[in-house]
């Protein structure tokens, strides 16, 4: 039952909700563990590590070791949060449904509300990304390059960025396709751009010279918090895992399971290509360049050959985070829309696929757009605060729900409970401080859209409100 003052919906409601979709026309539980890690790695690893990497340097020097430390810190914190409630809540939502069941409805309009920006925006973020590797790609194996004006947004030399906008099609046609096939793809891609990590390593650690890491802290302290804010696109994605609840196989163990190995892997990989890159080469010769793991192999190697293959990696690694992405995002909308928050068009899926198909189409199609005429650095700086706020949120409605429903099964539990979810509200709180000022002020401007939206529309609209909790879920009408 709802608290006082407050629409929350129950744990145990939304899983029945879940389940009564799958009864032969929603979604279908057919990914297995690891390709669930898989998936995991797949949301990650891509533009923050193989574009982001210079912004990051640009601010901390050799203190991006650190920087990414403190990162990691963040997500691991965070992990253990959505580890239990990914097993306690097994549901497509993510940390939109987990607020729904602890913190109310429009608490949880306004997480969903900031994960357009976690998922849809970043989306965005990585597609602009993909371009400077493909024109890597393309330079060193025809010796063609893709023209400025249609390969950069405007205001930074271009008119429109035709790579980002095919990318995002591309993946788009995968995804209505139908869930194993994506899956599938996912795997193999997280398999390739690990392995290109472990390439550049090697080769980057042949060129290593401790001098290169001194001064290690040129910006000081402030510089090293500001890398960390930045160093935190890098992660972003991890949670995407738990969005696919309702399509995992046992999700109360492996959406847990799948949360902790993958952050795990991940930075203890980004620690490593942090040191090599800057032990191999100047970080005033790396912060700020395009393409900058092609660059370090260039210097380490002499010769084009190794960057290629980096190129090769990171054209691959990249695609497979707008796959993953692109796929959270949908699933948050889904539940939204399921919940009578969002238009019904997002909750419609094909009974032929099993998938969301208007859905999908309609974010690729709407955030196309600031692909291809948003510089880079504008979205990261959003993506990276609306992230950031929603994981603090989440290390809050773990504390609620222990309070609200201790009795409800978790197969994981956060360790040092309530210390860890407090440390994972502080490490996010100190991530958003480092961010700029026109960053905070876009933000506030964003969440006053969302509150208005919310008064305006979604509350009116609440299927919680208007058929009462105890109301029988409503299945989504297919295509």
């Amino acid at each position: 039952m709802p608290r006082t003052g407050l629409r929350v919906k129950s744990p145990d409601q939304l899983v029945a909700e879940s389940g009564a979709d799958l009864e032969g026309h929603g979604l279908q539980r057919t990914i297995g563990p690891f390709q669930l890690v898989c998936f995991g790695v797949g949301a990650i690893v891509g533009t923050g590590i193989f574009v982001g990497l210079s912004d990051t340097v640009a601010k901390a020097g050799p203190g991006v070791i650190v920087s990414f430390i403190l990162a990691a810190l963040t997500c691991i914190f965070t992990a253990f949060s959505f580890a239990e409630l990914g097993g306690a809540i097994p549901v497509s939502g993510s940390s939109y449904s987990y607020t729904y069941a602890t913190l109310g409805e429009r608490t949880a309009f306004l997480v969903g509300w900031c994960l357009l920006l976690e998922y849809g925006v970043s989306v965005s973020a990585v597609s602009i990304g993909w371009g400077q590797y493909l024109n890597e790609l393309l330079d060193n194996t025809v010796g063609w390059r893709i023209p400025p004006a249609l390969a950069e947004a405007p205001g930074h030399g271009g008119v429109v960025n035709v790579p980002a906008v095919i990318v995002m099609l591309l993946a788009a046609v995968l995804l209505v396709r139908g869930v194993r096939e994506s899956a599938r793809a996912t795997a193999v891609m997280a398999v390739i751009k690990i392995g290109i990590l472990v390439l550049f390593c090697a080769i980057a650690f042949t060129a290593f010279e401790s001098g290169n890491l001194s001064p290690f802290a040129p910006e000081g302290i402030g510089g090293i918090g500001a890398g960390a804010s930045l160093a935190f696109f890098s992660f972003i994605g991890f949670d995407a895992i738990s969005t696919a609840g309702e399509e995992v196989k046992n999700p109360r163990k492996n959406v847990p399971l799948a949360i902790l190995i993958t952050i795990g892997c991940v930075a203890l990989i980004y620690c490593l290509v942090s040191v090599a890159a800057l032990g191999a080469m100047p970080w005033e010769q790396v912060g700020g360049k395009p393409a900058a793991l092609s660059l370090i192999v260039n210097h380490a190697t002499g010769s084009t050959f190794g960057s290629t293959v980096i190129a090769i990696g990171a054209v691959v690694a990249i695609a497979s985070v707008v796959l993953a992405v692109m796929y959270g995002q949908t699933r948050i909308l889904m539940s939204m829309s399921r919940d009578g928050l969002m238009p019904r068009v997002f909750e419609r899926v094909s009974p032929k696929t099993s998938t969301p198909v208007a859905n999908t189409w309609i974010v690729a199609v709407v955030f196309a757009v600031p692909a291809a005429v948003v510089p880079l650095d504008v979205v990261l700086d959003m993506t990276v605060i609306g992230t950031l706020a929603v994981m603090a949120v989440v290390n809050i409605c773990v504390i609620a729900l222990r309070r609200s429903r201790p009795d409800l099964p978790r197969r994981f539990r956060v360790p040092f409970y309530p210390v860890a979810p407090l440390l994972g509200v502080a490490f996010c709180l100190y991530l958003m401080y480092g961010l700029p000022l026109l960053t905070w002020a876009q933000f506030a401007v964003f969440l006053l859209v969302g509150a208005a939206l919310y008064s305006l529309y979604a509350r009116k609209r609440s299927r919680l409100a208007l058929a009462g909790d105890a109301a029988p879920a409503k299945a989504p009408r297919s295509l």
